[in-house]
């Protein structure tokens, strides 16, 4: 089944963040499932095909496009902050539980990738989600950055950093990189799924920096109550699979890690169905 997004839009400190609703049916007290993508990633990407799964089983999805990101406002254009985004998905929640058709006890997590972090963080945190679906999970913002930059590149790269916080106080324009570097397997997902021309391969120098301070796999042992599935994939190098098995060690609540074969962006691409038919069904289960 193809969806019928519903534009939506919600505030919170004052930037607008723009998305849409796709709902199984007009009733009232339904489920939602909110869904969250990944460091560059926007909600017209990936998304619409996973939520055509959830709405299949009866869920509604609500999905944004992260702050500074696609519809959305904020600037600059193109940062990412992983706590001004853990904000902003907490506020989803309030604005979610807030409809008159939903559910406000039935609220369900997805996320991926750095999506998938905000997924273990605000799961530990916040008591109104039922249960939740982290996907290829980026678990340690410090780990992360010490294997995408080489080593040999490691202090140049906080000596910008740095310059960058310097030149921002001045009002300089935020320097940008290609997180769809050529020849890289970003690229190639872009490639493959950005048929409308929508997304824009620009990420601010200080998005690393914010990158950094994040370390979702420090609130893994808090999960201790909602039920979470860990989706990984066994060759991710993105986000190593072995640090996603250790959050996933750490966590007391009921849990379910599913292994399929392939690379990070092999969920987005031929391992889309599977790996969206394990979240459906745990949805099924526990929300």
């Amino acid at each position: 089944m193809a969806i019928a997004p519903i534009p939506a839009e919600f505030h919170h400190e004052g930037v607008a963040l723009r998305g849409w609703f796709a709902r199984p049916n007009n009733e009232a007290d339904t489920p939602v499932i909110i869904l969250q993508h990944g460091l560059s990633g926007i909600a017209s990407l990936d998304l619409p095909e996973y939520a055509e799964y959830f709405v299949a089983a009866g869920f509604a999805c609500f999905a944004y496009d992260h702050r500074n990101w696609g519809k959305s406002a904020g600037e600059p254009r193109g940062e990412s902050d992983p706590w001004q985004q853990v904000a902003d998905l907490r506020a989803a929640i309030s604005f979610v539980r807030n409809q008159a058709w939903v559910d406000s006890n039935r609220i369900g997590l997805w996320g991926t990738s750095y999506g998938g972090g905000h997924v273990l963080t605000v799961t530990a945190l916040d008591n109104r989600i039922r249960c939740a679906v982290s996907q290829v999970p980026l678990v340690s913002g410090s780990r992360t950055f010490e294997l995408w930059i080489p080593a040999e590149k490691h202090q140049a790269m906080l000596k910008n950093l740095s310059t960058e916080r310097d030149a921002r106080m001045r009002g300089d324009k935020p320097i940008t990189v290609p997180p769809a570097r050529e020849g890289s397997d970003t690229e190639k997902w872009v490639t493959s799924k950005d048929k409308s021309g929508h997304y824009v391969n620009e990420l601010t120098l200080l998005s690393f920096d914010h990158l950094r301070s994040y370390e979702p796999i420090s609130f893994a042992a808090q999960i201790t109550r909602t039920p979470l599935m860990i989706i990984v994939a066994s060759d991710d190098t993105q986000t190593p699979v072995s640090w996603q098995k250790e959050a996933f060690a750490s966590i007391t609540a009921p849990a379910k890690l599913v292994e399929i074969e392939g690379e990070h962006y092999d969920v987005y691409l031929d391992k889309l169905d599977e790996a969206a038919m394990a979240a459906q069904s745990w949805f099924v289960e526990n929300l």
